[in-house]
């Protein structure tokens, strides 16, 4: 499903979140140079729970630790989130997930 420009802020973050879907976030993930893995699924699945219970997208930290807690503590790394998530892991991750920007992410 592609949707057009006014589903987006100029940051490029979904909206609506009810307008996400797992081929939209294929889309998001190509448009910014990623191909979604199962490693990448995992991680996104974390986040959007993450986000059910907290209603915030977590900041570079609570984002590791949930990471963690979820997937093990070798996952729960930053430097392998970087390795997934290039740049900011919980703004890229958050933007492919269809959620909201982090609040203290530049």
């Amino acid at each position: 499903m592609t949707l057009s420009a006014k589903h987006f802020d100029e940051e490029g973050y979904l909206l609506n979140l009810c307008d996400w879907s797992e081929a939209l976030a294929e889309e998001i993930a190509t448009q910014e140079g990623l191909v979604l893995t199962a490693e990448h699924w995992a991680v996104l699945t974390v986040l959007r729970n993450f986000y059910q219970q907290f209603e915030v997208s977590p900041a570079m930290r609570p984002f590791v630790k949930a990471v963690a807690k979820e997937l093990g503590a070798e996952k729960g790394k930053s430097i392998y989130l970087m390795k997934l998530f290039p740049g900011s892991p919980p703004k890229l991750a958050a933007k492919i997930a269809g959620l909201p920007k982090p609040a203290n992410c530049l």
